[in-house]
């Protein structure tokens, strides 16, 4: 399979989720033109997104939703559960912790680290305690850790990628505002860009602002 453009594998999770909702309403078949106008986009995007994975809709019939959901599934790789842990255990990683809803796309919160001793063995959620970074390595050993979360302050991200990188971990997703340099697959989150943006499109309509 040729390398999928990332804004297509974004949407695919997109697409998972109206599938989703439609599903919990009983809906059993969709067209690429109504799932197109849920996420207000073109429905010839619809078709050439999932034609990367081959051939899934009937013509004059549509998507099988729930055939679809395995699918995108599969192709996402939630089809069976990762364990996670955190790195940071400040504000945005303890909302992360308690954030059930990753749960029911099969992604564990299995632990969560400082180096904060005032935190260390607080308890989060029921099951769920603080530990301390020097047991970072053999954590991620016993519980078969693949993906971890950085929430700490820039300047602590790039060592504590290294010893993710080194311990195993597969992929990283990076709240500190910094670009890392790793190995593995990384994806950042920084609340401050999507204002950004939102900011740019709200001036590009009112230039009078």
């Amino acid at each position: 399979m040729s390398r999928i453009p990332k804004p297509t594998v974004r949407r695919l999770a997109i697409y998972y989720r109206c599938l989703e909702r439609l599903e919990q309403q009983g809906e059993d078949s969709i067209s690429s033109k109504a799932l197109a106008q849920m996420v207000h986009i073109k429905d010839s995007q619809v078709r050439k997104d999932l034609s990367y994975f081959g051939s899934f809709g009937r013509r004059g019939i549509g998507y099988d939703i729930r055939r679809l959901l395995g699918e995108i599934q599969k192709i996402l790789g939630i089809h069976k559960r990762w364990n996670v842990i955190i790195i940071g255990a400040g504000n945005i990683g303890q909302a992360i912790a308690r954030f059930k809803q990753i749960e029911k796309h099969n992604f564990q919160i299995v632990g969560v680290f400082d180096t904060d001793h005032r935190k260390i063995g607080k308890q989060i959620t029921p099951g769920l305690v603080i530990s301390d970074m020097s047991s970072l390595e053999e954590f991620i050993r016993q519980n078969q850790a693949e993906i971890a979360v950085i929430a700490t302050p820039a300047e602590a991200a790039q060592s504590v990628a290294d010893r993710l990188e080194k311990s195993g971990i597969k992929g990283i997703i990076c709240f500190a505002p910094i670009t890392l340099n790793c190995n593995i697959p990384v994806e950042y989150v920084d609340i401050t860009v999507f204002f950004k943006t939102l900011v740019h499109s709200v001036v590009s309509q009112n230039y009078n602002i």
